[in-house]
């Protein structure tokens, strides 16, 4: 699939690069929650069954995720020049991407701020911070997570970029939410923008039967709070 992705001739090129992230994350689909959402699990266990649960074959399915990890890692060199892509939608997908390779260089991560400099595109901007979150979870790194309230707290940001800086956020710190982002989050945060911001497929993997910028918004600051009735959509 990394051939496929990152060959600019190949009919099926976008949908291998989007579709190259999915076998390195496990139990992802509608967690939103600080403690999991950005979570990369430790590696696969030798003595039974990992929190990723059982593949069809009998597995421990850690070892499926860890091994498509170690592909994407090994790939990095030729992914990285996906991040500019001249199309947002490849730029999006590579940082999905790469976010999940293994980082204790802080080779991706840089290029990560590096893209971020000059990117112009606001929903690709976001892409890039919670990227770097992810990334910065798996391999902490005190001045990253800084950066990234500092980004929430730039009013001169796009909305986006403040809403994702938020999320990652949460997840990198067990700081209680101060109010000055609750107040951000629920200024920005509207139904449309949580809309439009699914095409992050951090955000769409988070959603399920809502948006998931909602969700994470829900989970993250009114954990107490009961799943919605309805439909979150309409």
């Amino acid at each position: 699939m990394i051939r496929i992705a990152t060959d600019p001739h190949h009919r099926h090129r976008a949908d291998a690069l989007g579709g190259l992230a999915a076998p390195a994350r496990a139990r992802y689909f509608g967690v939103a929650s600080r403690d999991d959402l950005l979570l990369h699990r430790s590696g696969p266990q030798h003595d039974g069954y990992d929190d990723y649960g059982v593949e069809v074959t009998g597995y421990p399915a850690g070892w499926s995720v860890a091994a498509a990890r170690a592909a994407i890692t090994t790939g990095a060199p030729v992914l990285l020049p996906l991040l500019d892509g001249s199309d947002p939608t490849t730029r999006i997908d590579a940082s999905y991407a790469l976010a999940t390779a293994a980082d204790p260089g802080h080779t991706v991560r840089s290029a990560f701020a590096t893209r971020f400099a000059k990117e112009q595109d606001s929903m690709v901007r976001a892409a890039l911070v919670l990227a770097t979150a992810e990334t910065t979870r798996a391999h902490p790194h005190q001045p990253a997570t800084a950066w990234i309230r500092e980004l929430w707290q730039d009013r001169a940001q796009a909305p986006e970029v403040r809403l994702a800086a938020a999320i990652g956020w949460l997840c990198l710190t067990d700081e209680p939410a101060p109010d000055t982002l609750r107040a951000t989050v629920e200024a920005l945060a509207s139904a449309e923008r949580a809309r439009a911001m699914n095409v992050l497929p951090w955000m769409a993997a988070a959603g399920g039967s809502e948006p998931g910028l909602l969700r994470c918004v829900r989970r993250m600051l009114y954990p107490e709070e009961p799943e919605p009735s309805g439909d979150p959509w309409a």
